[in-house]
This record gives structure tokens, sequence and C-alpha cells, in this order.
């Protein structure tokens, strides 16, 4: 939906965002996914919202995630890492479907320790919303006094918003923060005015803090709100730095074993 070579700072913090299905599966018996493959100077979240998917990376870490789970995973100075079908779902197929969030980190922790955290969806705080208009599950950040269970490097929303046809949501963000609205599923009309579709993207105005959003069917949708990171975007690939001399060391350590290895 979006990337950094598209959008780049307009979007910071965030850096791309990629909705994946739904997709049916036949059952199998050898798991699909992507292989051990690195990451360097960020952090990737991935929500699912049908079908299960296990991951393993080269902290030792890894986890389980089904529907409702999100796994956040913080690549830092440098990660392995790779991601599969579960074995319960290769087996009996269905449906798949979920989203990858890239995360800025700024040059202060851009070559910090990695980490992996697995925010379950019994563990994501669930607020309703007025007149019944539908539910926001609070992933990072904060809304109407509840907190996501995500741990950040610099202040920021990942909000799962759902909308019941014809309801109407307005939400207060902090003025200067970037906003985007992505929406997975049905059609929104946002403040009185731009029609928004299923697999677009709204881009709001940093000045503003107030947005409202009515859905004119049921909706799925992220709404997206962070501290722009002011620094260079320099990217390649599974690596985000911020000059090309740190790209080119990236690509060195990972090619001379620095990253870490995955357990057998």
């Amino acid at each position: 939906m979006f990337s950094y070579d598209s959008h780049g700072r307009h979007l910071s913090p965030f850096l791309l965002l990629d909705h994946a299905g739904p997709a049916q599966f036949a059952p199998a018996v050898k798991p699909r996914g992507v292989g051990q493959h690195p990451h360097r100077g960020f952090e990737t979240v991935t929500i699912v919202y049908q079908g299960e998917v296990d991951h393993r990376d080269s902290t030792g870490a890894g986890g389980h995630i089904g529907p409702g789970d999100v796994q956040w995973m913080t690549a830092a100075g440098g990660i392995l890492h790779e991601e599969f079908h579960s074995e319960a779902f290769t087996r009996q197929g269905g449906a798949l479907e979920m989203v990858q969030l890239w995360v800025n980190l700024p040059a202060r922790d851009k070559m910090s320790q990695p980490g992996y955290q697995t925010l379950l969806s019994r563990d994501i705080p669930v607020v309703g919303l007025p007149g019944n208009a539908g539910q926001v599950r609070v992933i990072a950040g904060k809304f109407n006094g509840r907190r996501g269970p995500a741990r950040t490097h610099t202040p920021l929303d990942v909000w799962d918003v759902r909308l019941r046809q014809q309801g109407t949501a307005t939400f207060d963000l902090p003025e200067g923060r970037t906003l985007a609205l992505a929406v997975l599923h049905g059609t929104v009309q946002i403040n009185g005015d731009e029609i928004v579709r299923e697999g677009q993207l709204a881009h709001l105005a940093r000045e503003g803090t107030r947005v409202q959003i009515e859905a004119n069917n049921d909706v799925t949708l992220l709404l997206l709100s962070g501290e722009p990171i002011d620094e260079p975007i320099v990217g390649y690939g599974p690596f985000v730095m911020n000059s090309q001399a740190e790209i080119r060391q990236a690509i060195d350590d990972f090619n001379h074993g620095r990253f870490g290895q995955m357990a057998p």
C-alpha cells in the first residue's frame, strides 16, 4: 500500500505497509512462507487477520501467531528471521490474510540490540466506539485511556479499527504527527469529504488534530499516527539506515555473518 521509496519522509516514522490476502491455500505437506532473510535499522509489525504464521529469528526468539495476534520484531542492529505457515494451517489449509508494517527507528537506536514482542489478541485492549459504531483494538499507543501492549522507540499509535455500516467515529490525535488511514475492507468518507476505498491509503495533514470517519459499509482499517523522525532515509531492500555508508556496512556485515545465526 506504500513503501519508503514512494512516500519516504511524508509518512515517517512508517516506512512500508503491505496487505497480503485474503488468499485461499489448499492443504499441503510442506509449509509455505518466507525463508531466512536479514533486516537492519527498523521494526517489522505483522498483524494476522486470518490463518496462522510461525516465526523464528537469530536471537533465539520465536512465536506462533493466529487471528488477532501481532508480532513486533525490532531488527535494529541486525537480525535474521523466517516466517512460515504453521504446521496446523499447512495441513488444513484455509484463508490467510495479514498486514506487515515497517516502522523506522531513530539513528540512536538503529544499531541497538534486536528484539521480539509477541502480542496476543487477548492482551490487546478493545475499546468500543460511541453509538455502537464499532471498536478499536489498541496495538500501540493510547486510545480513550487504554494503552496498547507494544513497546515503541518513538511516540506512535497503531490502531486496528472496525466500523459498522453507517457508523461514524471521531478520533483526536496530537498535532504535528503523521496520520494515515489504510482501508483494508470497505469504503469510508473522511471529514465529510474524501472517499477512500478498499486497498487505498489516505494521508492527512500534520496540522490537524481531529479526523472523522464514516463507514459506507462494514469497514476494517488501520489508523497509523506517529511523531515524524526528522532524519535521512536511505534504504536498500531489507536495510533502512541514514546514509549510503551505513547501507554498505549492513551489506558487508550480512555477507560476513555478523547478523548472528539461526538455530538448526
